[in-house]
């Protein structure tokens, strides 16, 4: 249980909760850091299981949770942090999005059938963090939206809009092949 990958993925969480405090201090600039360094490891942790074949249950439990207490956590400081250009309807789809999937692949999981990561999945997590990265940088440099240079915020959008279609699309990818795994893993014939 205690390899390096998990030890990995829990230092990410701990790295999760230390960028909460620091954006709550309005430590801005050291929260973009820690944030960096806990992004950074996510393919990490993933990529030691695979290569040195120590994946744990443990790992594909952990792994995944940590992932999404680092983007919904940072989601919903920074609805708080005026500069950032967050608004709280984002975080409520990113949330949305995890909760849905989350369930899905709990309920899929019970009845032994195979509802891994996709491809969308992983470039949501990329999109949503290169958005998070450039909204905690933008806390850095400014106090308030108004004060944000219009080619910056219009930058900023983009990307959260970018992160939105990308959460969107992953989850409705993963609520497509819920529905056609759903009657087979219910034992009953799709209709």
């Amino acid at each position: 249980m205690w390899n390096l990958p998990n030890i990995i993925t829990m230092a990410r969480l701990v790295g999760a909760v230390i960028v909460f405090v620091l954006i709550g201090c309005k430590a801005y600039q050291v929260a973009l850091i820690v944030f960096l360094i806990a992004a950074a490891t996510d393919w990490l942790d993933g990529y030691l299981a695979r290569r040195n074949n120590q994946v744990t249950q443990f790992g594909r439990i952990l792994d995944p949770f940590v992932d999404k207490m680092l983007v919904c956590g940072t989601f919903t400081f920074l609805v708080a942090e005026p500069a950032s250009g967050v608004q709280a309807w984002m975080a409520v789809v990113v949330f949305g999005r995890e909760l849905l999937v989350t369930a899905l692949r709990s309920f899929l999981e019970q009845q032994s059938a195979d509802f891994s990561a996709s491809w969308s999945g992983k470039v949501k997590m990329v999109v949503q963090l290169a958005a998070l990265t450039f909204a905690m940088w933008l806390t850095t440099q400014y106090d308030r939206l108004d004060a944000v240079p219009p080619q910056l915020a219009t930058l900023g959008w983009w990307l959260m809009v970018a992160a939105m279609f990308s959460t969107l699309q992953s989850g409705l990818e993963y609520v497509l092949k819920a529905a056609s795994l759903i009657p087979q893993a219910a034992g009953s014939p799709p209709q």
